[in-house]
Formats: C-alpha cells, structure tokens, sequence
C-alpha cells in the first residue's frame, strides 16, 4: 500500500443540533466575554520631584545649562556632537555601524517583531489543503469460475478538499496575547535604544580617557627632558666641585623613575586604544589613533526636568513596556477559564475511481462550530493567574525602582560635576603655585643656598600636581559625559506607550 496525504479532519453536528446549539453557544460567549477582559492598563504612578536637589551646585559652576524661553534644549540624537570633537564624531559612526552589541538587539529586536505577527495570526482563520490516495490489498476469495482459484481483494481510494477553522476571540485571550506581544517588541525597541546609548556613553569616555591617557604620557615626557636637564646640570656642578655624588645619584634616580611613569603611561594608553578598537567591532591591530594629548572641554548640560526622564531615558521605557506586557498576560491567563468556540469547515472530493473524481456524487462538505472547556485542571489556571499578577507586581516595582535609579543617577553626576570644576579650579591655582615654587628653589640652588634635595622636592610636587590637574579634567568628563547620557536619549509623547 502507497500513500501521501497532509490534512486534518473536521467533524461537526448534525444540522438539526447545530441550529439549536448556535444562538445558545454565541449568547453564553457574549456573556463570558464581559466576564474575561485584561485589567485596564494605567502607568504606574510615580512621586517625581519638580527639580533636583543638586541643580543650583551644577547651575553655579555653568554645568546646568538653564532653559532659554522659546527654546528648546533638548539634546540632538547625536548628543555627542556638544563636545566638536570630528574624531569623537567619526568614532561613534563607526560604534553605530560595526558594533557586535548593537546587532545582538537589533536580532532580539526582529524577533520580537515576528512575535507580534505570530500572535495576531491567532485571530485570523486557518485555511488548509489535503490530498490523498490509496491503493490496498485486503485479502482473497474464491474465484466465482468454480476451478477453486482465488483472486486478491484490491481497493482503490482518492481524496482531494480544504479545510478551514477559526477561533473566535469572544473573551479576549488571542487580543490579550497581541497586547503582549506589542508590549514587549516596543520594550525591545527601547533596549536597542538603551544598548545604542550606552555604546555611545562608553565610546564617549574611551576616547576621553584615552586622550589623558595620551596629555599623562606628553606631560611625562616633557618632564623627563627636565629631568635630564637638571641631571646634566649635577654632573657639570659635581665636576666643578660644588655637588657631591649624591646629588647626581638623587638627579638619576628621580630620572629613572619619571622613565617608568612614562611607560606605564603609554602602556595605559595603547590598552585604552585596544578597548576603543574592541567598541568599534574592530580588531585591535586594525585600529589605530593618531596621538594628539588634548582633552575636550567639558560641554554645557542642557536642564531637564526630573518628570523629562519618564520619556526620555530608554531604560525607564523599557520597564514600562514590560509593566504593560505584564497586565495583558493577566487577561491571557484569565481567558483560560472559558471554553474556546471553534467555527471548522471542510468540503472536497472522495471516491474511488479518479476520472470521476470530480463528480458531483463524490462532492462531500461538513461545516459547525465546537466548544472545548476544561472542566477540573487540578488548580492550574488559578495557579497560571495569580502568577500573572506577581509577575506584575513584580515588574511595576522594578519599574519604580529604574525610575528612581535615573534620578538617583542624575543627582551623583551633578554633584561629581559641580564638585569637579571646583577642584579643576584649586588644582589649577595649585599647579601655578607649584610652578613658581620650583623656579624660585632652582635659582636658589643655581646659585649654591640650598640643596639638591630641595629642587628634587618642587620638581616631584609639580609633577604630581600636573598629573593631578590631568586626572581631574579627565574625572571632569567623565562625570559630564555620564550626565549627558542620563538626559540623552529618545524623546517620545506618553501617549505612544497606550497601546492596548
């Protein structure tokens, strides 16, 4: 026996049954249907200051740009650009093309997509096609010529037909696995967002702490030529008779020692390259950036309101998504609890012979609705629904603390800004005073009054506080750039997340 087929049967009432079990079965939908619906959706509320605790700091060092009237200070997509810096800018194209991280959401992302597809096509009818034919022996029998011969009893079967079916959604639960299902594809938009950001944060501040990383390696080989100077000088003195050899020996010391500062310096800054590269989708060897030891200016923060970070910072909308995706799955449990109503139809050929397949005596056709309900599950549902709502509660309180980690989060930045530009300040002031100290003791050694412990002294407080102006500037970007990214970010109306 042969065959090949690819249906599914339907099966429906007698049609006298079906005629008084239609109004009956739609009238008990209808009524099920109020019984069923998702919970109304509402954002969960939030007590949002109306402004930071720490702006007036940040305003007074001109970190917090104040609002113009008539003016919108919203940070551009490419928030990076405040800083005019063209290699920051050509850096962060590159992050946006090559970036392995970014290409892992926006998969996620199309995935979450085809989700959505997917569970709409829950709604829509199921139309199928089947085929099938057989030939069968199902034994012998004696010949009808009376010589005692028997012949093989042989069957020959041909089928062809469409099958439809359609679930209707009288109680919301196909519609409630749509919410969801849209819910969290938006949430997933909004984690691409959040992993485009936070690439460009990082790319941001790779790229500043490489340039410190380049002004620390600059600094010290200025300061070593210095140091060869002032090691060239001891031995000339000690030649004519007016240093010892312990003077040239602290000179080749201190030498040496600022020799190693250097290398460790240009150590730090060729793995900072190798993380840029690594940003960049990029293997390190491929990548390479041309030294310039400059660090950029700080840039002006645009103000943003505390209520601003609800809409703007993808992170908080990615929890607010997932609070929505939540609630609709409570009204996918919920739906359990009532029978599912199927309308089926079916209709094709079935006969015997295949030339006369198509004959109106092999027409068949079957059309009715079915009703499937679970009468005892042991508890499941009720257990599937209360895990609905704490997933719930669950999600809206991560919800409530991201929001409060965002503000929290502004509020350490503005703080670190405002106090670093003081300390910018003081460690400029102390530079320069340093500076001064170290030119008046090495006159007064040039001329034999003091020491050479005494010029050693000033000249290692003048490096140290270069080296330190260098670490704040760069701490000072830093903490700019972390707020810049705190108040960057999309900006979307409320009313585009109520979309249940």
């Amino acid at each position: 026996m042969t065959s090949f087929t690819f249906s599914r049967q339907v099966t429906w009432p007698a049609a006298q049954v079906r005629r008084a079990a239609m109004p009956a079965l739609l009238a008990s939908g209808l009524w099920l249907a109020g019984c069923a619906q998702t919970p109304p959706y509402e954002r969960p509320s939030m007590d949002i200051p109306a402004a930071y605790k720490e702006q007036a700091a940040a305003q007074a060092q001109g970190i917090w740009k104040p609002a113009q009237p008539q003016a919108s200070t919203a940070l551009p997509e490419t928030w990076w650009t405040v800083y005019g810096d063209a290699v920051l800018d050509r850096l962060q194209q590159q992050a946006e093309a090559n970036s392995p991280t970014l290409a892992q959401s926006a998969a996620r992302l199309r995935a979450a997509q085809a989700a959505v597809t997917s569970s709409g096509a829950a709604a829509l009818p199921t139309v199928g096609a089947n085929a099938s034919s057989s030939r069968a022996r199902s034994g012998t029998q004696l010949s009808s010529q009376g010589d005692g011969s028997t012949t093989a009893r042989i069957s020959t079967s041909h089928s062809l037909g469409l099958t439809a079916s359609w679930e209707l959604d009288l109680w919301g639960r196909v519609s409630a696995g749509v919410s969801a299902a849209q819910a969290s594809a938006q949430a997933s938009a909004d984690d691409l967002a959040a992993a485009r950001l936070s690439l460009q944060a990082a790319v941001a501040q790779t790229y500043f702490s490489l340039r410190a990383a380049e002004a620390q390696a600059a600094l010290l080989g200025e300061t070593l030529k210095a140091y060869d100077r002032s090691w060239e000088l001891t031995r000339n003195r000690q030649a004519a008779g007016v240093a010892s050899s312990a003077d040239v020996a602290q000179a080749e010391a201190q030498y040496k020692s600022t020799q190693v500062q250097l290398l460790e310096a240009q150590t730090t800054r060729s793995q900072v390259e190798h993380a840029l590269a690594a940003l960049l989708g990029q293997a390190p060897a491929a990548f390479a950036l041309e030294p310039t030891a400059a660090l950029p200016a700080p840039a002006d923060v645009p103000q943003a309101l505390p209520s601003d970070l609800l809409q703007r910072r993808p992170d908080i909308a990615v929890a607010e998504r997932r609070v929505a995706a939540a609630n609709a799955q409570i009204g996918v449990a919920r739906a359990a609890y009532f029978p599912t109503l199927t309308l089926s139809a079916a209709g094709g050929y079935r006969g015997a012979p295949l030339a006369d397949l198509f004959s109106a005596p092999n027409l068949f056709w079957s059309l009715g609705p079915a009703l499937a309900a679970s009468i005892f599950d042991g508890g499941a549902r009720s257990a599937a629904v209360e895990t609905a709502r704490a997933n719930h509660a669950q999600v809206t309180a991560a919800y409530r603390q991201t929001v409060l980690t965002a503000l929290q989060e502004v509020e350490d930045n503005l703080t670190a800004a405002a106090a670093l530009a003081q300390e910018e300040q003081l460690q400029r002031e102390a530079t320069a005073a340093a500076q001064r100290a170290l030119d008046v003791v090495e006159n007064q050694y040039r001329a034999g009054t003091v020491g050479y412990l005494n010029v050693l002294a000033a000249q290692t407080t003048v490096l140290s506080s270069q080296r330190s102006l260098i670490d704040v500037r760069s701490r000072r970007l830093v903490a700019v750039n972390t707020l810049l990214k705190n108040v960057a970010g999309r900006w979307e109306s409320a009313e585009s997340y109520q979309k249940q």
